[in-house]
């Protein structure tokens, strides 16, 4: 089995490094930046093979240009008809794509953006800004009923999933889910551990689809409970569960 490794960027970002041994393979996910890649590439002794890409956003894709200038023959995979023009690889909802001797299904996950795609097995998915720790992506270009619809997609995963986002936005998450469930003792308890990974500057990622389903108010629109605490503004009926979603997501744009 390959190692999933962080390379930080920017001041929140994460660059998976899936490096196996055995293939002697390290590809990347979401390369923001190149130089940290380098840098780890340097460090680790190894060569680049190839780039996976979620989506068109610049702080996932800014740096594949000057990797392909160090390793101008790897491949990089990601979403179709994105608005990032780098892709050598199209993907498509249901494509199967096997790198490092790991095989993903690719899941299109539209909402935070509409060329969003994640990586998908039973084992690690990679998210990009469709799910994070406690949270999920905020709306640019998709709608409240199709992210709701891509999230619903991946709590299809089982409970050991790992799950790694983009961003370490986990406190932050955590904070408004706790305004949420301000009684949820799995969710306190994971704020002070994460705190702690904190602390000493260790990522909070990955998580699993166990955690998520009980600290995650986004994949639990669909229970009455955690509408419970909303602000006056956004109270009122919901026919869809979707619209439970969408009252959810602008609350947290506005906490």
């Amino acid at each position: 089995m390959a190692q999933v490794e962080p390379i930080k960027a920017f001041n929140d970002n994460y660059i998976w490094a899936i490096c196996s041994q055995h293939e002697q393979q390290t590809w990347v996910v979401d390369p923001g930046q190149s130089q940290p890649v380098l840098t780890f590439l340097k460090a680790n002794n190894r060569r680049l093979s190839g780039i996976l890409i979620t989506h068109h956003h610049w702080d996932h894709t800014d740096g594949v240009a000057e990797l392909l200038l160090q390793f101008p023959d790897i491949p990089v995979y990601g979403p179709k008809d994105s608005k990032f023009s780098g892709i050598t690889h199209p993907l498509s909802h249901n494509d199967n794509v096997t790198i490092a001797g790991i095989t993903f299904k690719v899941v299109e996950t539209p909402g935070h953006t509409l060329d969003h795609i994640c990586y998908t097995n039973e084992q690690i998915t990679f998210t990009g800004d469709t799910l994070f720790s406690g949270g999920c992506g905020r709306l640019f270009e998709g709608t409240a009923e199709q992210m709701w619809h891509s999230l619903e997609s991946l709590k299809q995963l089982p409970d050991t999933c790992q799950i790694y986002c983009t961003h370490e936005y986990t406190l932050a998450n955590l904070a408004f889910a706790q305004a949420v469930e301000p009684e949820n003792q799995v969710l306190s308890d994971y704020i002070a551990w994460c705190h702690q990974q904190r602390e000493k500057d260790l990522p909070t990622l990955p998580t699993n689809m166990e955690k998520e389903r009980h600290i995650n108010p986004f994949l639990r629109a669909d229970q009455a409970h955690i509408l419970a605490h909303l602000p006056t503004d956004l109270q009122g009926l919901s026919d869809q569960h979707w619209q439970s979603f969408a009252k959810l997501r602008l609350w947290k744009d506005n906490f």
